[in-house]
């Protein structure tokens, strides 16, 4: 009888965690330069920042692909939210060796872990 009443209590406190039901509303990509390139994306449905970021991250490394290139190395991200919407305006190198700095991604490795995750790309 104990058991069960504690069970009853891990239940009661235990946090309800809503489903995961990303929206992706599309990718748009300016090319700034050779080998600099911006993403706009937007979803809803995310459930924090990080969620918008691995879309554009995602972005990135299929353009990287697109155009020949095995590697992009993240810039900058801005990430904004208004009324559920969840955009994020991120800038990346895009290169075919592999860049220096600590935030670079291989694109193929990259892009095949989006599929997994049921994240879009360009």
């Amino acid at each position: 009888m104990l058991l069960a009443a504690l069970a009853g209590c891990q239940t009661a406190n235990a946090p309800s965690q809503a489903p995961f039901t990303p929206e992706y509303r599309g990718i748009e990509t300016r090319l700034l330069d050779d080998d600099l390139v911006s993403f706009i994306v937007e979803m809803s449905g995310a459930r924090d920042r990080q969620d918008v970021v691995d879309y554009s991250r995602c972005a990135a490394a299929q353009y990287a692909l697109i155009r020949g290139y095995g590697f992009a190395r993240h810039v900058r991200t801005n990430v904004a939210q208004e009324g559920g919407v969840w955009r994020a305006d991120a800038v990346y190198t895009i290169s075919a060796d592999l860049p220096r700095g600590t935030k670079t991604i291989d694109a193929e490795v990259t892009v095949a872990g989006c599929t997994e995750a049921g994240i879009p790309t360009v």
